[in-house]
C-alpha cells in the first residue's frame, strides 16, 4: 500500500494523495492543491517530481493531479460495504512525516459534514484513526489494503477551539472513485449527484445575534428556486423538516438530499408573511 501514496508539497503547503492510475493521475484534496502554483510530488521511495493539475471538484473537495511516468496505483474498495466498528488504517504524510500510519475503526458512516469555507461533505466516514496536518488527500484503508476513502477533516471542538482528536472524516471510495473519473475524462466533473436550489444567500441574525434564517441574496434564472416562485429577499427558515437557520443548516439539507426529490420550504417574505413553496431540487453545476 505504501508505494501508491505519495507526499504532496506545494508553494503554499504540504499534502497527501493516492496514486488513482499506472498513468500518473493522483487523487488528493482540492484544499491540498487549491491556489498553488507549483506543486510537487515525492513517492514513498524519495523520488520527487513536478505535477500537474488535472482538474478540481471544490464543491466535493476533490482534486487530480498527473505526473509524468510509471507509479503504483492503489486498490479501492467498495465503500458501500463498511460498518461501523471495522478496522481501518489512516495512511498519509502528517506533519511531513511521510508515510506514517495511525490506527482506529470506522465509527460512523453517513456523516454530513462541513468545512471551513463554505463547503459541504455527504456521506462521510467518520474515523478514530487520527487524521493530522499533512494526511489529509492520503488514504483511509482496510485491512486487505484498499482505499475505502480519502481522509479529509478532523472535527473541531467548540469547547476549546482545537481539533477533537478521534474524530476524523474521510470521503467514501466510491465517490473518489467516480469524480476521479470524471476528471481524468472530462478534465472537470460532468454530473455532480448533489442537490441545488439555485440561489445565493447570508444568514439573518436577530438583535441578540442569534441566527434566524437564510435571506435570499440572488435567484439564479431557471433554477430550482426560481421556478419554485422564491424571490430575493425572502428568507428561508425551513427546508423539509429542517429547520435553517444558517447557510451551514442550508448547505447541510441539500446535502442530504437528491437531484429531483421534492420538497417544502418555508420562507419569510419582506412583507414578513410566511410562505410554503414546493420545489423540485435541482442539481450543483459540475465544475
Amino acid at each position: 500500500m505504501r508505494p501508491s501514496i505519495v507526499q504532496i508539497q506545494t508553494n503554499l503547503g504540504l499534502g497527501s494523495g493516492v496514486v488513482f492510475n499506472d498513468t500518473g493521475d493522483v487523487v488528493t484534496n482540492n484544499h491540498v492543491v487549491s491556489g498553488a502554483s507549483t506543486i510537487e510530488v515525492t513517492t514513498a521511495e524519495g523520488k520527487a517530481q513536478a505535477a500537474s493539475l488535472v482538474g478540481t471538484f471544490a464543491a466535493g473537495d476533490l482534486a487530480v493531479i498527473h505526473v509524468a511516468g510509471h507509479l503504483d496505483p492503489a486498490a479501492f474498495a467498495d465503500s458501500a460495504t463498511l460498518k461501523v466498528g471495522m478496522i481501518v488504517l489512516a495512511i498519509g504524510n502528517p506533519l511531513g512525516l511521510q508515510s506514517s500510519v495511525t490506527e482506529g475503526i470506522v465509527s460512523a458512516i453517513d456523516r454530513t459534514v462541513s468545512e471551513p469555507g463554505g463547503i459541504t461533505l455527504p456521506d462521510t466516514i467518520q474515523t478514530s484513526a487520527a487524521i493530522n496536518p499533512g494526511n489529509s488527500g492520503g488514504a483511509l484503508v482496510n485491512l486487505a489494503g484498499q482505499v475505502v476513502g480519502i481522509p479529509t477533516l478532523t472535527a473541531g471542538d467548540p469547547t476549546l477551539g482545537a481539533a477533537a482528536n478521534g474524530i476524523g472524516f474521510a470521503i467514501p471510495a466510491n465517490t473518489v472513485k467516480d469524480i476521479t473519473s470524471q476528471i481524468i475524462t472530462n478534465g472537470r466533473v460532468v454530473n455532480s449527484h448533489r442537490a441545488d436550489l439555485g440561489l445565493r444567500g447570508s444568514t439573518v441574525v436577530d438583535s441578540t445575534n442569534t441566527p434566524v434564517g437564510v435571506l435570499i441574496t440572488a435567484v439564479m434564472a431557471g433554477g430550482s428556486a426560481a421556478t419554485a416562485g422564491l424571490t430575493t429577499g425572502d428568507v428561508t427558515v425551513q427546508f423539509a423538516s429542517a429547520r435553517i437557520r444558517t447557510t451551514t443548516d442550508l448547505s447541510r439539507a441539500l446535502a442530504d438530499s437528491q437531484p429531483g426529490q421534492v420538497i417544502s420550504l418555508t420562507v419569510i417574505t419582506a412583507a414578513r408573511a410566511e410562505r410554503v413553496v414546493s420545489a423540485t431540487v435541482g442539481e450543483l453545476p459540475a465544475s
